[in-house]
């Protein structure tokens, strides 16, 4: 049986390197067909194994259940995937998108206390606002003349991906991690489908490497990325699984270096520092009676499926 101390530590760590998957999985992808062609792959795929897991398992399920996992699946599934493909697609990089991806920190922890009763400690905002400027100097060489506006694509996929957040801890479901997954799975597949078909965008590549792409995102990024995603989010809190966000744009470096033969610089490899000291900041437990409350602050009321 896992340590319930190092539990958090692994979910963590495992986060950080499928969500990275997704913004390579991008990349590769959109080498061969549109962002939205590549999403409705995707989800084809991830939607027939999710019926079929939901048929097997037979779940109970609740009006409020559908409701949540319908509501989170479109604002973290569609809203959030569907912007920051589409910016990829349209020449913004993996590492300048997930660099705008991890500006959700700053913007989990301002609404974190008002809305969700989780305690941001002085220490944790020194560290996000470390993080942020880690996270700065490893995709500073990367910024090119790209078009101001296409950067509102992946901007307002980041706030689908807040509000998605604030919304899930918000509700507290309970129901089975695998059964929220598959429900949302399921949801993105029908809207991915529909809203590909209905632009004429769908189409049937016949590179296969557009099909390893697909395998590549149902796998890594569905099933381990949005998986552990909400495990995190259940463990240990929103803000703290946001923290997380500041160590994707140097892992998506590190593997777009061994993939694509992509160089990191130097300054890349000081923000890669600067992040992992943010996260540390962040994710230390305080000791004694302050850890106790901030505990309270950052678990009550959740729920740990299993």
């Amino acid at each position: 049986m896992i340590n319930p101390r190092v539990l958090p530590v692994l979910a963590g760590a495992g986060f950080v390197v499928f969500w990275s998957c997704g913004f390579i999985g991008a990349r590769w992808g959109t080498e061969y067909a549109s962002a939205f062609d590549l999403l409705a792959w995707r989800y084809l795929v991830a939607g027939a194994l999710a019926a079929a897991v939901l048929l097997k398992r037979r779940p109970h399920l609740t009006r409020s259940d559908l409701i949540t996992h319908a509501v989170m699946a479109f604002l973290t599934q569609c809203v959030y995937l569907g912007l920051i493909f589409t910016g990829i697609d349209h020449g913004i990089s993996a590492g300048v998108t997930a660099l705008i991806g991890s500006l959700q920190p700053i913007l989990i922890a301002t609404v974190a206390g008002p809305l969700l009763g989780e305690r941001v400690s002085p220490r944790q905002w020194g560290g996000l606002l470390l993080g942020l400027a880690g996270v700065a100097f490893v995709v500073a060489d990367d910024l090119g003349a790209t078009p101001a506006l296409t950067f509102l694509l992946p901007v307002g996929g980041l706030l689908g991906l807040v509000v998605g957040t604030v919304w899930e801890r918000h509700r507290k479901p309970t129901i089975n991690l695998l059964d929220a997954l598959c429900l949302q799975s399921l949801v993105s597949c029908v809207f991915f489908v529909v809203v590909t078909a209905g632009t004429g965008q769908l189409t049937v590549p016949h590179d296969l490497q557009f099909y390893g792409a697909v395998l590549w995102l149902v796998v890594l990024a569905t099933g381990g990325g949005w998986g552990l995603y909400l495990v995190n989010l259940r463990l240990s809190g929103a803000t703290r699984i946001s923290s997380l966000l500041y160590l994707v744009p140097p892992t998506t470096m590190l593997f777009a270096f061994l993939l694509f033969g992509e160089t990191i610089g130097a300054l890349a490899v000081g923000g890669m520092l600067l992040c992992a000291l943010a996260v540390l900041l962040i994710t230390a437990r305080p000791s004694g009676r302050k850890a106790r409350i901030s505990l309270r602050c950052d678990n009550g009321g959740t729920t740990v499926a299993g």
